[in-house]
């Protein structure tokens, strides 16, 4: 999106718009190469392996359903629909939570977490090749940096519970 920024007005500078634009782009296509190498390899989507994932690395491979869908950043109606497909699937439970008789558990089930393994190994090769090789060393450390004070920004403006 291209826009003029007379005066400092409310449109972005053209490195703000370059920089957005990069980050889109990169964003967009790594989405599409890791769900099309997930769903080739694993029959997994991007969308299942974050779930899988964020239970694989929770206490007791479970969270409640408000704590998980905080952490990959989804609303609840959209993960409580993504959950019934994985239960449907037998990679993950719904529970009643036991301290909370009105909150419910999501815990991956031994065939999830068998999923996830086997998953992670083509995932992490995907990820190093598109993603980490092409950034020379001494930019990762600042390109960190600037994504962790982004997140920062996000957990303290956004509407979604911080992740």
């Amino acid at each position: 999106m291209r826009c003029s920024n007379p005066g400092g007005g409310p449109w972005l500078s053209s490195s703000q718009q370059r920089t957005r634009a990069a980050y889109l782009r990169v964003q967009l296509r790594m989405n599409y190469e890791i769900n099309r190498q997930l769903q080739r390899d694993n029959e997994l989507s991007l969308a299942d392996f974050h779930v899988l994932c964020a239970l694989s690395i929770a206490p007791n491979r479970k969270l409640q359903i408000s704590d998980l869908a905080a952490v990959i950043c989804w609303e609840r109606s959209r993960l409580s629909h993504h959950l019934r497909r994985l239960c449907d699937r037998g990679l993950t439970e719904r529970l009643q939570s036991e301290v909370d008789a009105r909150a419910t558990n999501v815990v991956l089930t031994e065939e999830g977490m068998s999923a996830i393994m086997a998953a992670a190994p083509g995932h992490a090769r995907l990820v190093r090749r598109l993603f980490f090789d092409p950034v020379p060393d001494e930019l990762l450390s600042p390109f960190t940096a600037a994504l962790e004070h982004i997140q920062a920004s996000l957990n303290s403006n956004s509407s979604l519970p911080p992740g």
